[in-house]
């Protein structure tokens, strides 16, 4: 039944609720270098998109398309469309502030405020107006750490400085800090590169209950992350969207030679 309703819905608006967000023709330039080449991709909705390649590629070039932090470098221009949910992210009557509470995103090296625990997760819900009171900003920075999976170690020192936590801890602190503000999506940027393998299973093992709640989208050096923490995955090659698709088909049976050479090690 659910299947009809939104069957019923793309054909009444063109918006099909299954796709978050939708990137059309997409190039970023950088001056007179352009670094994306018309990217199509759909991220779909409560599912996590990886976006591997070699580095240079274009993939986190992309991901901060869909938040638009390459808004923030001056010598950046960027065409094409990107929606979300059917609406586009660059019109000029757009919040940005507003969209980045909706699109949250974290970053490859922790990078928590150099305030308490609590105040890092309290920052967003605060300057959003989510809480109505004390009591209420309380229970966002509880839940949001618990959700992290983080809660129960630093129950006993939420006036501590987050940046005493370990490297994991930290990350998992600006997880907390980015779903506080409740986005939609969750972009993620390498998110483990600096962690131990240990941080790295706790927050891969997050980002899969995650899920659950919001659409991620992870750029990631690591194919076997990719595999093991995705469910599409989509290769880049010199500013070039190759192939995407689910990721055991992607990692199975690629249709490109350059997805099947990047996969098997022979160049990257």
């Amino acid at each position: 039944m659910n299947d009809i309703l939104e069957a019923a819905a793309v054909t009444e608006t063109g918006y099909d609720p299954s796709i978050k967000m939708s990137g059309r023709d997409v190039c970023v330039f950088y001056g007179d270098k352009q670094a994306l080449f018309d990217v199509n991709l759909d991220i779909t909705t409560n599912q996590v998109t990886a976006l591997i390649g070699p580095s240079g590629c274009g993939k986190s070039t992309f991901l901060r398309c869909l938040n638009r932090m390459n808004d923030t470098i001056s010598i950046c221009r960027v065409t094409g469309n990107i929606s979300l949910d059917g609406e586009d992210i660059y019109d000029p009557s757009i919040d940005v502030v507003e969209l980045r509470a909706r699109v949250g995103m974290v970053f490859q090296k922790p990078n928590p405020f150099p305030k308490s625990i609590f105040e890092n997760v309290a920052y967003g819900p605060r300057i959003h107006g989510l809480a109505r009171d004390k009591t209420d900003l309380e229970e966002i920075v509880a839940n949001s750490l618990e959700r992290a999976g983080l809660f129960a170690e630093v129950k006993d020192r939420l006036d501590e400085p987050g940046t005493g936590l370990s490297g994991g801890q930290q990350q998992r602190l600006c997880i907390a800090r980015a779903i506080a503000v409740n986005p939609e999506v969750i972009l993620m940027d390498e998110p483990c590169s600096a962690l131990d393998p240990i941080a790295t299973a706790k927050v891969e093992e997050l980002i899969d209950e995650l899920r659950e709640k919001f659409t991620i989208v992870i750029v990631t050096h690591s194919m076997q992350q990719a595999a093991r923490v995705s469910q599409r995955t989509a290769f880049f090659h010199l500013g070039i969207l190759v192939e995407e698709g689910p990721t055991d088909h992607i990692f199975t049976n690629p249709v490109d030679r350059r997805t099947q050479d990047y996969i098997t090690g022979r160049f990257g």
